[in-house]
């Protein structure tokens, strides 16, 4: 059995170079006033006809299956792990039935299947996320990829001391997103019994858009060639001519994770831009052809973008910050009278948008877990007391709520539901005089020091001016708040919020890793 001191062997991780985020102005004009988001990353617009908003975990896990058994090219699934249930059993068969009937049906199988997952929290306890994906490589080894992503910050003396699971707060890959063809689910849920059944979490499904898709297989590709590789023996051995993330040399490694996820983001860009203008040009001449012809022209014109959709990545280990640069640029520009709906599943907000929050002009409803829906709520050992370093976090940022006067701008609300524990994460942005959200983050991050310096983490921002799209995401909201009763004075005197003073001196020292 370990020592207790080296549950703070995370202090000892070096710490990371803070990188201050160039200015970045709203421009105005145009079709929305998001658009100075394609100055970072590449814009799809698209339909909003191809948005759907799901709300249920039963929901996401039937939709994964059906989506996995018509595949016919491609299945990508990024997720921090698979779990080793019969649920997540059923997935892996329903993946084994795919490959086995695309390889009867073309005598060489067609479906190319990449999976990837985080190495600590995949490598967990003796049955686990490689145990659970080896049988597929063994029988599928030409149309399998399965990537364990390594942080290169877990190294040296520090790896050999730390103990399993308390290695996985130095850094992990937390990225979710699950594509199939040319339909992609972005989400906060990970691939695991409790996100199929009662752990409630967020997904939206983007139908048919072939670009998206491309990104996101290509982003995953990227990360997998700078991850450690499966092998049909559980073994795990780099690409050829790769760094290695722990026994490399950490700044090459991380210089070439950067230059390769960077050249997706960039050639996206460079494409989406091209694209952009071709049908700018196309829809020019299609207007001046209709006003000589009349509305008979021939050839109908594609129907031009509703929505749009702008992928954000962060990953501080590598060097890249977008998703942190665009996320305090929409809570620094948020107007007077606007809304911004924020939720997390752990309400740990950096400084820096602590600090945005209570120093702005909008209107803030901020959702979290209860303690009794905390995914931690009633675990062994030490993990057991994290959802009271929780409730001491909420009260520290209530109490300087009231300090400064802002409970009527800036709302606590506490989601509660019996049987259920709380992952949601994001925002839902509503202009001045609006009723309507026109804008919503959804993805991994959860806007705390984790997801903004230690983990890889993506999300999608979309932005639409469609209104049944918008009210689709109203209600998301809406069902999620409904379940939330608001923070007061007097939530903090219930017997359950009654916090040990060990867990308040602890807390300010390891903050920083969950």
């Amino acid at each position: 059995r370990r020592s207790s001191w080296l549950l703070l062997a995370p202090l000892l991780s070096p710490p990371v170079p803070v990188v201050t985020a160039p200015a970045c102005s709203l421009c105005p004009e145009g079709a929305h006033r998001f658009q100075w988001i394609r100055n970072l990353v590449p814009e799809f617009g698209i339909c909003s006809s191809h948005v759907k908003v799901l709300s249920s975990p039963a929901e996401f896990y039937e939709l994964l299956k059906v989506q996995i058994k018509t595949a016919k090219q491609r299945v990508v699934m990024a997720s921090l792990y698979l779990g080793t249930g019969l649920l997540e059993q059923e997935l892996v068969d329903c993946l084994e039935e795919t490959l086995e009937k695309s390889l009867q049906a073309k005598g060489s199988s067609n479906v190319r299947v990449s999976i990837l997952l985080d190495y600590t929290r995949g490598s967990r306890g003796r049955k686990n996320s490689r145990t659970m994906l080896i049988p597929l490589l063994q029988r599928f080894p030409e149309q399998v990829r399965v990537s364990l992503f390594h942080t290169p910050n877990l190294r040296g003396l520090l790896r050999l001391l730390i103990p399993e699971r308390f290695n996985e707060t130095i850094g992990l890959q937390h990225i979710k997103v699950y594509l199939f063809d040319d339909n992609v689910i972005l989400s906060g849920a990970n691939l695991s019994d409790l996100y199929f059944t009662n752990r409630q979490d967020r997904y939206v499904l983007l139908q048919d858009s072939p670009e998206i898709a491309d990104f996101f297989t290509e982003l995953v590709d990227a990360i997998g060639d700078v991850s450690l590789q499966l092998q049909q023996d559980d073994t795990v051995q780099m690409l050829e001519g790769m760094v290695h993330p722990y026994q490399g040399d950490k700044t090459a490694y991380c210089e070439i994770a950067n230059r390769r996820v960077m050249e997706v983001i960039n050639s996206a860009r460079t494409r989406q831009e091209l694209l952009h203008a071709k049908t700018f040009h196309s829809s020019q001449q299609g207007s001046s052809l209709l006003s000589q012809q009349g509305s008979q022209a021939p050839g109908a014109l594609k129907p031009a973008p509703d929505t749009w959709i702008y992928p954000l990545i962060q990953m501080k280990p590598f060097g890249i910050q977008i998703d942190e640069m665009v996320t305090e640029t929409l809570l620094t520009e948020a107007e007077r009278d606007a809304r911004i709906y924020l939720t997390t599943g752990y309400f740990n907000l950096t400084q820096a948008y602590m600090d945005l929050v209570l120093g702005t002009r909008a209107e803030y409803r901020i959702l979290l877990a209860s303690p009794e829906v905390n995914g931690f709520f009633g675990a062994k050992g030490v993990a057991g007391a994290i959802p009271a370093a929780y409730v001491y976090i909420e009260r520290q940022f209530y109490s300087e709520v009231c300090c400064l006067r802002q409970q009527e701008r800036v709302q606590l609300q506490e989601y509660s539901r019996a049987g259920w524990t709380f992952h949601a994460k994001g925002l839902w942005l509503y202009l001045a005089g609006s009723d309507l959200p026109c804008l919503t983050l959804i993805g991994s991050p959860n806007f705390g020091y984790r997801s903004v310096h230690r983990d890889l983490e993506a999300q999608v921002a979309i932005v639409t001016e469609n209104k049944a799209l918008q009210q689709q995401l109203h209600q998301e909201q809406q069902q999620l708040y409904l379940r939330s009763g608001v923070v007061s004075a007097a939530t903090f005197e219930q017997p359950n919020r009654h916090v040990k003073l060990w867990v308040k001196l602890v807390t300010p020292l390891i903050k920083n890793f969950f």
